[in-house]
């Protein structure tokens, strides 16, 4: 079993593109499609404090139900903000990797690197052609 979880959306190109980047580790990480499978509450509370940041701010806001729930307003607590995104999981912003050296919410993708345990094998460029990591696996920024 991988020590690395990526909660990953194939859709989302940032999602895609750490999820190579792990790759690119040498290391097949364990993907969790979290709009089909979405964390418990434990978890995704768990997650959140991995991370450090405040609930709000791993909740992404230029899908549907964000509008059509009325979040934009300042007056919901974490626990319903999260009780949102436990019931629009499309919700939660992605892609978030653990690792043994941490738990990030990696956006933009190459942040995954701060968290590898291993280096990058080779070469990495984002799906657009934004190089990251040069031949010899070393980070460009």
């Amino acid at each position: 079993m991988s020590t690395i979880t990526i909660y990953h959306n194939p859709e989302c190109g940032t999602s895609r593109n750490t999820l190579e980047l792990i790759r690119n580790s040498g290391v097949e990480p364990t993907v969790i499609h979290y709009l089909e499978t979405p964390p418990s509450r434990d978890q995704l509370v768990a997650l959140i404090a991995a991370i450090g940041m405040p609930v709000r701010a791993l909740l992404r806001q230029n899908v549907p139900p964000y509008e059509a729930l009325g979040l934009a307003e300042d007056s919901f607590s974490d626990d319903a903000l999260i009780d949102a995104m436990l019931a629009h999981p499309i919700l939660i912003n992605r892609p978030i990797v653990v690792t043994p050296l941490g738990t990030k919410l990696c956006r933009p993708s190459e942040l995954v690197l701060d968290i590898l345990p291993d280096p990058q094998l080779g070469a990495f460029a984002k799906e657009d052609g934004e190089q990251v990591v040069d031949a010899s696996g070393k980070r460009l920024r």
